[in-house]
């Protein structure tokens, strides 16, 4: 059960990263306007006044505002980052194959014993 959990939470934590809770959101603010709006007009009214932004409800400018911070905060966060100079990298260094050091080893190569003569049949 603790493994099931876990899943969705990492489900959770993802859908977060992502900004996905900005459109679910906004999705239900949609299904919130086009239920009021076309109480009082028409199903093609309500649904055009839902989605022209002339209109929004509570929950659409929350939404705006927070996905307005959120890219204000990721500005930031790039704006500070400095490159990391290229000049200070060390390159790895590989010594050149001796061979006392080679990765095969060359007695490992020779066979002890010869094949039989004539190979074995299968009865």
């Amino acid at each position: 059960m603790l493994v099931k959990w876990s899943k969705w939470l990492v489900v959770l934590a993802l859908c977060f990263s992502i900004g996905a809770h900005w459109a679910v959101l906004q999705s239900i603010a949609w299904c919130g306007m086009a239920i009021t709006y076309t109480q009082s007009s028409s199903l093609c009214t309500g649904l055009a006044e839902t989605f022209d932004g002339k209109h929004p409800c509570k929950l659409c400018k929350m939404v705006a505002e927070g996905k307005k911070s959120e890219k204000k905060q990721a500005a930031i966060k790039f704006s500070k980052m400095e490159p990391f100079p290229i000049s200070q990298l060390n390159p790895l260094f590989v010594p050149p194959l001796t061979p006392e050091f080679s990765p095969v080893d060359s007695t490992l190569l020779v066979r002890a014993d010869i094949p039989l003569l004539p190979p074995p049949r299968v009865a």
